[in-house]
């Protein structure tokens, strides 16, 4: 349910490794030995206009740069759909899709919530991030509007909206249609997403190359959360800030996406994925 404790969002597969990895990293780039730059879009250029634009996360492989800093790498979560926590929803017949507002297959429910288009764009790290990834997978996932994940939450077991899976076009990139995700208890804002090599390896759930988690910019959620149906979030944030939740706490530069648009249009999300 969406009002029990996350803090198990951690996940089976949490990577001590990596956050300590991350954490060296910065600690030698605090005293000059290690540049780090991030390969996403303008982190700062999140806001709550009436403009919109689904391809902004472009920018950053066309550029490129000198130094590159792959995505951080996150925790899929207890609740991925990837066979790691029990249902595997890639080895399902219609995953690979644009729109995941609604379920497919069997199920029929659908999502309600302010509409958002997510656009990742998958580019190589080792170019410097000016190579995009074209023909890699992307799973991504979230919760919906109470704050439940399809599949394993109660009331929506038999669901399986807001998942899917695409392959990425010439630019790299990727672009679901869903909607925006709740504020649940103990967690910011959030969406889950694994690249994979290939569109046969994500749909055979094998060789993910990275797990992730793309932020939310507070402005933005909390003129979402003053609509109707997103009650709840607005009680969860208040007890929440990017520098305390558990995953994004020790650094969100790269996962925070450059997110535009309004209520009434609806928003777009952007962000660049360096593999």
């Amino acid at each position: 349910m969406s009002e029990e404790l996350h803090d198990h969002d951690r996940g089976l597969s949490f990577d001590l490794p990596t956050l300590q990895r991350r954490k060296m990293i910065r600690l030698l780039a605090g005293v000059g030995l290690v540049p780090l730059v991030g390969c996403s879009s303008d982190d700062s250029d999140s806001s709550a206009s009436s403009s919109s634009s689904s391809g902004s996360a472009s920018s950053s492989a066309s550029s490129g740069s000198a130094e590159c800093e792959t995505i951080p790498g996150e925790t899929a979560g207890p609740y991925p759909g990837d066979g790691s926590n029990g249902v595997n929803v890639l080895k399902e017949s219609g995953v690979v899709r644009k729109d995941i507002t609604s379920s497919f297959g069997t199920a029929s429910g659908k999502a309600e919530g302010v509409p958002l288009t997510v656009t990742l764009t998958v580019v190589d790290a080792a170019s410097g991030c000016g190579t995009p990834k074209e023909g890699a997978a992307v799973y991504l996932w979230h919760c919906d509007r109470d704050g439940n994940y399809s599949l394993y939450s109660e009331g929506v077991t038999e669901e399986n909206y807001l998942r899917g899976v695409q392959e990425t076009d010439a630019k790299g990139q990727v672009t679901f249609t869903s909607i925006f995700p709740a504020c649940y208890t103990g967690r910011w804002p959030h969406i889950h997403f694994e690249v994979y090599g290939s569109l046969e390896d994500a749909t055979n759930a094998t060789s993910i190359t990275a797990t992730s988690q793309l932020a939310f910019a507070k402005d933005v959620c909390d003129t979402v959360y003053a609509t109707d149906g997103y009650d709840r979030s607005v009680q969860n944030m208040g007890q929440l800030s990017l520098e305390t939740d558990n995953i994004f706490s020790d650094g969100y530069d790269q996962q925070l996406a450059t997110t535009k648009g309004s209520v009434e249009k609806g928003y777009t999300a952007t962000l660049t994925v360096p593999v």
